[in-house]
């Protein structure tokens, strides 16, 4: 998946950096969390491994880890905007047509999809509906995808939506400063994977996001009541921060499937991960559900899974 991301990035001059990641455990029972996403990264081909306390300390000295360090050698960030950019073109330039701000207003199978699909839509600047009939049809609508997908399947199979907002938090001073990316332990049930430190391309750091369940996917309002406890677990694992450095960025909205964990616990119970699927009963349409965080690092590997869906 990542190579597949790099592979482009390198051909057409997108910046990236292979940051890599650490996911740090401060004692005996978070290490035991680590060796099972360990397990779990080694079983679905994730390279992934251990580092000696040492090394991580010389690597990056403002870091805190008491215990372990779990390192995914192949994780790095990308300049986002460069790549939606490049999608976009590659798209149009081989007779794709995008339409933004278009809402769908309903969605036809004709003969269950066997003979293709009638969409209708309609755009703020008419007052007029547009029909676009299609022998395929890819539901890939983030935060609204449960909702069309609902309006599809019959009731026994539409599914409840729910929506994670996430708090960023941003860092002014010059120190600290790591290099790598930084994950907390991850804990057993939780609904994210902790506030964390990510990158971005002029290496800037930023902290996030937490997890708030809303019930509006367009409230992007940060909450300044989460700071406090957002600054106690950055402190676990960056404790020379200067606290009244960190202040409210932005948030986004993370479509989930459920409340239920978003970490593995080995035996898949309320573990909500990405779906994608061919519907039963409905020739021509694959549904992608639940696609949050990391959806763009797998884009390309979910455009190719859904290639083989529709003609493999």
């Amino acid at each position: 998946m990542a190579e597949m991301m790099y592979d482009l990035c390198e051909k057409q001059k997108i910046p990236y950096r292979n940051a890599k990641k650490w996911i740090l455990s401060q004692n005996a029972h978070q290490h035991e969390e680590l060796v099972k996403t360990h397990e779990f990264a080694k079983s679905i081909g994730v390279p992934i491994h251990f580092i000696p306390l040492s090394e991580a300390h010389a690597r990056e000295p403002d870091v805190r880890v008491e215990e372990a360090v779990l390192e995914s050698p192949t994780t790095g960030i990308v300049d986002s905007h460069t790549y939606m950019s490049y999608l976009e073109s590659d798209f149009q330039s081989k007779g794709g047509d995008l339409a933004c701000h278009t809402s769908v207003e309903s969605v036809e199978p004709l003969a269950s999809g066997s003979l293709g699909w009638k969409i209708q839509t309609k755009s703020p600047s008419s007052s007029e509906t547009t029909w676009i009939t299609a022998e395929t049809l890819v539901n890939s609508a983030g935060l609204a995808a449960v909702s069309l997908s609902n309006r599809i399947l019959p009731p026994s199979r539409h599914v409840k939506p729910y929506y994670a907002k996430g708090s960023y938090y941003s860092y002014s001073a010059p120190t600290p400063r790591p290099k790598t990316l930084v994950y907390p332990a991850p804990t057993t049930g939780a609904a994210g994977l902790g506030t964390h430190l990510t990158v971005d391309m002029t290496g800037m750091i930023r902290f996030g996001p937490d997890v708030e369940w809303v019930d509006d996917p367009n409230d992007l309002s940060v909450n300044e009541s989460r700071l406090p406890a957002a600054l106690e677990e950055i402190e676990t694992y960056l404790p020379n921060i200067q606290r009244e450095k960190v202040g409210l960025d932005y948030s986004g909205i993370r479509p989930k499937l459920g409340k239920g964990s978003a970490v593995w616990k080995g035996n898949g119970d309320g573990f909500l991960d990405f779906v994608i699927r061919k519907e039963e009963g409905f020739e021509g349409f694959v549904n992608l559900l639940g696609i949050e965080s990391p959806g763009l690092t797998s884009s390309l590997a979910i455009a190719e899974m859904v290639d083989g869906l529709f003609y493999k």
